[in-house]
């Protein structure tokens, strides 16, 4: 394919998103776009076609690793930064929109919904709290630092810390299973009793607790094990 520079005016992408806005262009036009260049040989639309072959989405995109770029032409260090952080950027994006909504969480299937695009593909365990109010209307959705489920009072201690300094009437808590199955181990029945119980000393129900995976998740509420 010939250099985009080459290109009628309004067929080069960025020209078509300031002409006819960012929702006219494609996805290949729209990584184009973050790449800025091409390689010898290859326009910039070329690469992100390339790599658009490779993992076929921006979600199967969004949480890949270093070795996963490897053998993609023309898409070095730069370019892979400029990518990855878009990508993080709309993931946050959807984050601070659930805040600004304020949506009222009725059941584990509408609290997963919201966390579940976030969370399915990461590749290392990550532990979220969403932090209620009394109508069950979400305050915020932090993402605990100090642990995981087989580090217990340190991550407890921290969910209990923002907890009251959101003035949370209830939380839920979400983590995923990188490997995609989200049946809860013994450690995790272990961590929910444990958590349960510090919130009911504390005030503050837990609501549930819900293991993320690839495809579904686990709901300690509907299991009645909380």
């Amino acid at each position: 394919m010939s250099d985009i520079k080459s290109w009628p005016k309004d067929d080069r992408p960025r020209e078509k998103l300031f002409k006819s806005g960012e929702h006219s262009l494609t996805n290949a036009e729209l990584i184009a776009i973050l790449l800025r260049s091409g390689s010898r040989g290859h326009s910039a639309l070329d690469l992100a076609m390339s790599i658009l072959q490779r993992f076929g989405s921006f979600g199967r995109m969004s949480h890949t690793d270093m070795k996963e770029w490897a053998g993609l032409k023309g898409v070095g260090m730069v370019k892979l930064a400029q990518i990855r952080s878009a990508l993080e950027i709309g993931r946050r994006f959807r984050e601070e929109e659930i805040k600004d909504s304020r949506p009222r969480i009725k059941s584990s299937k509408e609290a997963a919904a919201i966390l579940i695009p976030r969370m399915r593909d990461l590749r290392k365990e990550v532990f979220k709290v969403m932090l209620l109010d009394s109508g069950n209307k979400v305050i915020e959705i932090i993402e605990a630092q100090e642990g995981t489920v087989n580090q217990v009072s340190p991550i407890i201690r921290e969910i209990f810390t923002k907890a009251l300094e959101y003035f949370a009437v209830s939380i839920i808590c979400f983590h995923n299973h990188p490997c995609g199955d989200p049946s809860p181990s013994r450690e995790d029945k272990e961590f929910t009793s444990r958590l349960a119980e510090a919130g009911k000393a504390l005030g503050i129900n837990t609501l549930d607790h819900i293991i993320i995976g690839k495809a579904k998740y686990f709901s300690f509420t509907d299991e009645n094990l909380i």
